[in-house]
């Protein structure tokens, strides 16, 4: 009865899967130089992996990375765990992760915390035993946690710095300073920092920077917040904003500042003329909006693809070179002007 399950069904009319045998027959090579080509690629010349990855292909070959981890006690596969998944800056995140490790041979498993700390720990608390190394996305767990983490798997950071953990960070004083350079050069002399989660370090390093920038530049400072990440934060926080008479605003995401801006169209004030608003990480979308935002760009495909090569590398026994932070610059849109 097993060997009948196992071909598909109790009447046997299902193909068997192909073997790593069936490719070494097909090809007349041995089964150890298969095994390398699909498991271990770059081990081989280059041509031969090809004819063996062909002949994989036409045989309908399916690896088992639960199999292959037995005698290895890896399963060639990786978590990449974001604060919310429905976040179209994390789009060209996971993108570039999952070229990453396409190309190295490795499987990407996504998984969401919804932005909850309590939430995300549970999450990895059952993803760890499945994958090799974890990637964290705007990780919303306190820093014991993630080092508790650390400790029993390998991780790798993305917008988050954790004492000497691996992280994929942009250069958020770069991006703050060119930020607030524009909005000078425009002619504020006020502004107002909408902040995201309490939890976010990332809003947090946000907000120090622009306090620093601005007050450097003599201009008048408020942060407003923290609020949610969102559409609704941003819309929540109009009237606040309003409040405070401040004539620029820069918030901690551009889905906030998004939210901001339609709840500004809605209560009739005019964006740019009597309100700048400025956002980061040029998400999709962000040039479609009424005006155009204007906003701080984060290369968010690169931030994959180097946390992923990070995490391979560690996994491989390399140390992995402590990684520059990424360039950020200023995209400016028609969402910002002088002041009247």
């Amino acid at each position: 009865m097993s060997e009948q399950l196992s071909r598909g069904g109790a009447n046997g009319n299902r193909k068997p899967s192909a073997t790593i045998y069936d490719i070494a027959r097909e090809l007349e090579l041995s089964p150890s130089t298969v095994s390398r080509a699909l498991n271990k690629p770059g081990r081989i010349a280059a041509k031969t992996e090809r004819r063996i990855r062909d002949a994989a292909a036409k045989l309908g070959y399916r690896g088992n990375p639960m199999a292959r981890s037995l005698p290895t006690g890896r399963t060639r596969m990786l978590g990449l765990v974001v604060s919310d998944v429905t976040n179209p800056v994390f789009f060209r995140l996971v993108r570039g992760a999952e070229k990453a490790c396409s190309e190295l041979g490795y499987t990407l498993v996504l998984a969401e915390s919804q932005e909850s700390g309590e939430l995300e720990y549970g999450t990895l608390d059952r993803l760890l035993p499945a994958v090799d190394g974890v990637v964290l996305a705007a990780a919303r767990l306190e820093d014991d946690q993630i080092h508790q983490i650390a400790a029993s798997t390998d991780v790798v950071l993305i917008n988050r710095r954790v004492g000497e953990l691996s992280a994929i960070v942009p250069d958020i004083d770069d991006g703050v300073a060119q930020a607030i350079d524009h909005l000078a050069t425009l002619g504020h002399t006020s502004i107002a920092y909408l902040a995201g989660p309490a939890i976010s370090w990332m809003s947090r390093e946000r907000g120090e920077r622009v306090f620093e920038h601005a007050v450097a530049r003599g201009m008048i400072f408020v942060e407003i917040g923290p609020t949610s990440p969102d559409l609704v934060g941003g819309q929540s926080a109009l009237r606040r904003v309003h409040a405070s008479g401040m004539s620029a605003v820069l918030a901690y995401n551009d889905l906030m500042a998004i939210g901001l801006l339609r709840a500004c169209r809605a209560e009739g004030i005019d964006v740019p003329g009597d309100l700048s608003i400025m956002g980061f990480d040029d998400i999709f979308g962000a040039d479609l909006t009424t005006p155009a935002l204007t906003t701080v760009r984060s290369p968010l495909d690169r931030a994959g693809d180097a946390a992923v090569r990070s995490l391979v590398a560690t996994l491989d026994g390399i140390e992995p070179a402590a990684a520059d932070p990424l360039p950020t610059e200023i995209v400016v849109r028609e969402s910002t002007a002088a002041p009247h």
